[in-house]
C-alpha cells in the first residue's frame, strides 16, 4: 500500500470562506476529514415534542405552543418575559439579552417551537434563551430525526454553524468520498472492531433508537471503535518516540566491581530483595550501547536512593559524568547531603547546582563541570540552563519525574556525553503511577518497580478527624512531643497561590504558638527564602524544633526518621497521590507513627470515600488506581507538566481493558504495515501534540 494521504481541503465543502477556515484552524480543524473526526461531547433529545403539563424541572425539551403575551420586565436585570401555552400549560421563555425585533416576533398568537433547559422561576417553570423556530408557516417543520450533538467549540463557531458543517461533512462522505480506514481488515475483523464509516455517522447523528445510557457512558460500539483507533495512534507515537531515542548511541558502561563493593559495605543495612533486582536491570542497561529509558516507581521509602546511587557509581568508574536533577531545592540539597556523605569516602566529590547560587561560586562549579573535574553534579532545572556545559555527560537521573516537563528532559538530553553520544536516563518517582497510564503514558520507558520496603519501617496508622475537634489532636501533638517526638502540620489551601498558602501556614503557626508556648515550632513556606527554608528544615532534622507548621512544599523527600506525627489540614482539597506523598514523611524510624487527617465537615459522598481509601490503604499503587478512577488521568500524573495528550474519544480509565490489544495491535502494525502507522498518528495527533517525550 502506497503512503496514506487523507486531506481533503475544507472549501470541498460549500460555504466554508476564508474567515470561516481561519476560526476553524483554532479548532485544529482544516479539512474536511479533521470535521469527521470532530465528535460531540454530548447529545441532546429533540426527537420528540414533549406536552407543558409534563414538563419537570432539570429537563432538556422541545415544546410547541401559542404565545399569551410577551413583556419587558424590571427585575434585578431587564428581561423580557414570553408567556406560551399549548393546552396542557403554560410556560415562561425568559431572554436577558434580547433585541426589539425579537420582541415584536413574539405577538400574541404567534405559534412557536422551543427548545431548552427546565428550570424553576418566578413566574413557574422557565426556560432561558430557548433555541426558536416559527410555526406560522404553511409548511410543517419535522422535528429532529436524530439526536442533536453539542460540539466542542470555540469564540465564534456557533453549535448550528458546527452542526450545519458536520451535516455537510457526512454529506461529502455519503457522496462516496472515502475517510480511509487505517485499521487492516484481519485487525478489525480479530478484534471485532466496526467499520469507521459506520461509527463516525452514528456518532454525528446517533438515532432516536440508540442506547443513550452506553453513549453517554463512552460504552457504545461506535465510541469503543474510535477509542480503539486513538490509544494505537497515541501508542504509535510512543514506540516511534522510543525508537528515535534508540537510534542515538550512548556510552556502554562495564558493571562497577570496586566503588559498588566499598559503596555497600558501608551501608548501614543490607539492599532488599528489590533493590537488588532492579539495581541489576539498570546494571545490564548501563552496559548496551543504546540509551537506557528506564522509570523506577517505589513507594515513599522504597529506597530509590540507593538505587540510583548504584547507577551512578557504574558511570562514575567507567569514568563518566553523573547529573541529577530534583525538582525543589530542598529535595537537591537532601540529594546531595546523601551522595556527599556516601561519595566522599570513596573519594569522589559531589558538586552542586541550584538557581540560588550565584558569582563566583556558581562560575567555579561551572569550570568544574566543565573540565570534568566535578563528576558528580546534583541540581535543580539550573542544570538545563544553556551555560551548564558537561564534559562527558553518561548518566542523568531524574527524581520525581512528574515535576518535570517534556521539554526540559530532552535539553538534558542534548547535553549529552561528549557531543556524541545520548546519556543513559534513569527517571525516579515516588508517585507510583497506576498499570493502566503506565502503559499509556509511559510506553516509551521501560519500568521497574521496587516494591519493597525496608525493613524496620513502621506502618503508618491513619486516623480521620473533624476540625470540631482540634483541641484534641493539639493535646496530641503536646503529648507526643513531650515524649520527645516530633510532628509536622500540613496547612492545604484550595487556591493555588504561593501567598494565601503562606498566610494560612502563618496563622496556624501563630495559634498553635500561643497554644503550645512550651514548643519550639518552626514554619516553612514556598514563599520563604531558599536560604531560610534549608535553615528552618536543618533545624527540624537537627531536632532543635519539636513541630513545624509547613505548606505541600514538604512533599517529596524530606527525611526525618524522629518525626512520628503528621497532621494534615483540608485533606480533602489535595489528591490521593499527594496525601500519601506526605504521608510517607512519617514513619522514617521505629516509633509506631499517625497520620492525622484533619478534615472540615460535612465531607462530600466523594470525598468520604477518598479519605477512606487512605485510612484503609498504605499501598502507593492501590491509591493511585483509585485516584486514577476517582480523579482522571489528567490530574492525577499533572497534565501540564508530562505534557499527557488530551484524549477525543478515548478514556484511560473506561478503556482501561483496551490497551493490551492495543500493545498488540501496534507492534503488528509496525511489522507488517508501517505506512499506515504514520497516517494513523497524522489523524489523531497531527496537531503538533509531542508528548511524554523523555
Amino acid at each position: 500500500m502506497p503512503a496514506v494521504q487523507e486531506m481533503t481541503s475544507l472549501t470541498a465543502l460549500k460555504g466554508i470562506g476564508p474567515a470561516l477556515a481561519e476560526k476553524l484552524t483554532k479548532l485544529g480543524l482544516s479539512s474536511v476529514q479533521d470535521i469527521l473526526f470532530h465528535l460531540p461531547l454530548r447529545y441532546q433529545d429533540r426527537t420528540r415534542v414533549m406536552p407543558i403539563g409534563a414538563l419537570r424541572p432539570g429537563m432538556d425539551a422541545v415544546i410547541e405552543g401559542v404565545v399569551q403575551g410577551a413583556d419587558v420586565v424590571m427585575g434585578r436585570r431587564k428581561s423580557l418575559l414570553c408567556r406560551i401555552q399549548d393546552g396542557s400549560g403554560t410556560l415562561s421563555l425568559r431572554f436577558y439579552y434580547f433585541s426589539g425585533a425579537l420582541k415584536s416576533n413574539l405577538q400574541r398568537g404567534s405559534r412557536w417551537r422551543c427548545y431548552g433547559e427546565v428550570r424553576p422561576g418566578a413566574s413557574g417553570l422557565e426556560i432561558y434563551h430557548p433555541e426558536l423556530q416559527n410555526l406560522d408557516s404553511n409548511e410543517p417543520l419535522p422535528v429532529a430525526e436524530t439526536l442533536t450533538p453539542i460540539y466542542p467549540s470555540t469564540e465564534g463557531l456557533s453549535q448550528q454553524r458546527l452542526r450545519s458543517l458536520s451535516d455537510a461533512a457526512l454529506a461529502w462522505l455519503a457522496q462516496g468520498n472515502s475517510l480511509i480506514d487505517l485499521l487492516p481488515e484481519e485487525i478489525a475483523s480479530e478484534y471485532q472492531l466496526g467499520s469507521l464509516h459506520e461509527a463516525i455517522r452514528t456518532l454525528h447523528r446517533p438515532p432516536p433508537s440508540v442506547d443513550l445510557q452506553a453513549l453517554e457512558e463512552g460504552r457504545h460500539w461506535a465510541q469503543h471503535r474510535l477509542a480503539f483507533e486513538e490509544l494505537l495512534a497515541h501508542q504509535l507515537t510512543m514506540l516511534r518516540l522510543r525508537a528515535q531515542f534508540r537510534a542515538h548511541q550512548a556510552p556502554a558502561m562495564p558493571p562497577s566491581k570496586e566503588l559498588t563493593a566499598q559503596f555497600l559495605e558501608r551501608l548501614p543495612f543490607p539492599l532488599t530483595g528489590a533493590q537488588h533486582r532492579v539495581g541489576v536491570e539498570i546494571s545490564t542497561d548501563l552496559q548496551q550501547r543504546q540509551p537506557m529509558l528506564r522509570l523506577v516507581q517505589g513507594d515513599v521509602g522504597a529506597g530509590k536512593t540507593v538505587v540510583a546511587a548504584m547507577a551512578a557509581l557504574q558511570a562514575l568508574e567507567a569514568g563518566w559524568q553523573v547529573a541529577l536533577m530534583a525538582p525543589t531545592e530542598i529535595l537537591a540539597e537532601q540529594h546531595h547531603a546523601n551522595f556527599s556523605a556516601w561519595f566522599a569516602p570513596l573519594g569522589i566529590s559531589v558538586a552542586w547546582l541550584a538557581g540560588k547560587l550565584k558569582g563566583k561560586v556558581r562560575q567555579n562549579q561551572l569550570q568544574m563541570i566543565a573540565t570534568g573535574d566535578a563528576a558528580m553534579v546534583v541540581g535543580t532545572h539550573a542544570l538545563f540552563q544553556g551555560e551548564v556545559q558537561f564534559r562527558n555527560l553518561g548518566l542523568a537521573i531524574i527524581d520525581e519525574q512528574h515535576r518535570f516537563g517534556v521539554q526540559q528532559r530532552l535539553a538534558l538530553r542534548d547535553k549529552g556525553a561528549a557531543g556524541k553520544f545520548s546519556p543513559h536516563q534513569l527517571i525516579m518517582t515516588a508517585t507510583p503511577i497506576p498499570r493502566t497510564l503506565a502503559m499509556s503514558a509511559y510506553a516509551d520507558l521501560d519500568t521497574s518497580v521496587l516494591d519493597e520496603l525496608p525493613p524496620g519501617r513502621t506502618p503508618v496508622n491513619t486516623v480521620l478527624i473533624a476540625d470540631s475537634r482540634r483541641e484534641e489532636v493539639v493535646e496530641r501533638v503536646r503529648a507526643g512531643c513531650a515524649e520527645g517526638r516530633q510532628a509536622y502540620w500540613v496547612c492545604t489551601l484550595i487556591e493555588d497561590s504561593e501567598q494565601l498558602q503562606a498566610q494560612a501556614a502563618e496563622v496556624t503557626w501563630e495559634s498553635l504558638c500561643e497554644t503550645l508556648p512550651e514548643l519550639s515550632i518552626g514554619l516553612i513556606h514556598g514563599r520563604m527564602k531558599p536560604t531560610e527554608k534549608a535553615e528552618i528544615m536543618a533545624a527540624f532534622k537537627g531536632g532543635d524544633l519539636h513541630l513545624l507548621v509547613a505548606t505541600t512544599v514538604i512533599e517529596v523527600g524530606v527525611d526525618v526518621p524522629n518525626a512520628s506525627l503528621m497532621i494534615i489540614e483540608n485533606p480533602e482539597r489535595l489528591g490521593l497521590a499527594q496525601l500519601h506523598q506526605l504521608r510517607g514523611r512519617v514513619g522514617r524510624g521505629s516509633t509506631a507513627s499517625h497520620c492525622v487527617l484533619l478534615y472540615h465537615a460535612p465531607l462530600s459522598h466523594l470525598g468520604r470515600e477518598r479519605l477512606g481509601i487512605m485510612r484503609e490503604s498504605t499501598d502507593g499503587f492501590v491509591i493511585a488506581e483509585k485516584d486514577l478512577q476517582l480523579r482522571g488521568p489528567g490530574e492525577v500524573l499533572g497534565t501540564r507538566q508530562t505534557g499527557l495528550v488530551q484524549f477525543r474519544v478515548a478514556d484511560l480509565v473506561r478503556d482501561a481493558d483496551l490497551l493490551p490489544r492495543v500493545q498488540e495491535v501496534a507492534a503488528l502494525m509496525q511489522q507488517r504495515y508501517p505506512e499506515r502507522c504514520a497516517a494513523l498518528i497524522n489523524r489523531w495527533l497531527a496537531h503538533g501534540q509531542q508528548f511524554a517525550q523523555v
